[in-house]
């Protein structure tokens, strides 16, 4: 067990209630990748101390959905409370969206600043803007925040081929965006998605051809979708969308230590004794 291993080893131990031999290794806070990023939905102030108090080691990025930041009440106590826990937070870019279709920008930059966000997210989900000006104001943004920007459209009958993403996908991260988000919306049901929420495969394996995994952030709202992801790229894939109550099991799967998991980490000498082979 090299030095790396251990200090793994002991920073996990903080987080678990008893030793267990064998778990894929997890990427520590501040994470590269390996994110979870959660979708608050207008959870009061109460619910977010209680959440934390369970979930706050296994919470990356907290995005506080669509437009619920402009009437969220106690909007400024609740950033501190993610705050104190070290968990950045950004509203989400429907509200982007929603400033910008007003020509309102440089408020939306001032909102930014004022409310202190260290992360802020760039999407044309719901309104049409040439690429070439998205990555503009990515690379305007940089210069106050970290920069998700996502990738897809909300209307279910906007397919794009394959190509497309990836071409959308290079360009923003090359504009300044940290990561990119493959669109899903908060159902699951678009994007790399079909209706039915089946993930479209060759999709996202063809982007996986060109972009680098670290590099996207793929919401994943149900839980086959997460499986799948963590089958396909491992422990430590981005996953975005949960819901608040999705976190402890999704770290739960990330470990193997749930029915649809528990087989995927194994090392071949446990899979022997569980009869696998």
């Amino acid at each position: 067990m090299n030095a790396v291993h251990l200090r793994w080893l002991f920073n996990e131990l903080k987080n678990m209630n008893f030793p267990l031999n064998d778990l894929p290794q997890r990427t520590q806070k501040p994470r590269e990748y390996g994110l979870t990023m959660v979708m608050d939905k207008g959870m009061g102030i109460n619910d977010v101390r209680d959440f934390l108090s369970v979930a706050a080691p296994f919470v990356d990025i907290v995005k506080l959905g669509f437009g619920t930041a402009f009437v969220t009440q106690s909007l400024r106590e609740k950033i501190d409370i993610y705050r104190s826990f070290d968990i950045p937070v950004y509203f989400g870019g429907t509200l982007f969206e929603a400033f910008l279709i007003r020509g309102q920008f440089d408020d939306y930059v001032e909102v930014i600043q004022d409310y202190g966000l260290r992360f802020v997210e760039v999407s044309d989900g719901s309104i049409t803007i040439p690429h070439a000006e998205k990555c503009g104001y990515i690379e305007k943004l940089t210069q106050y925040a970290t920069v998700l920007s996502e990738v897809g459209s909300k209307d279910a009958t906007n397919i794009m081929p394959p190509y497309k993403w990836i071409e959308l996908m290079k360009a923003e991260l090359e504009a300044g965006s940290s990561y990119v988000i493959a669109e899903a919306r908060e159902a699951g049901n678009v994007g790399i998605y079909r209706d039915s929420g089946e993930v479209r495969q060759g999709l996202v394996q063809e982007i996986l051809t060109q972009i680098p995994s670290e590099k996207i952030i793929w919401e994943a709202p149900q839980k086959a979708q997460q499986v799948y992801f963590l089958e396909l790229l491992g422990a430590n894939v981005n996953l975005g969308n949960l819901a608040p109550a999705e976190v402890i099991p999704l770290e739960s799967m990330r470990y193997g230590l749930r029915g649809d998991t528990f087989h995927l980490f194994l090392n071949k000498k446990d899979k022997v004794k569980t009869g696998e082979f």
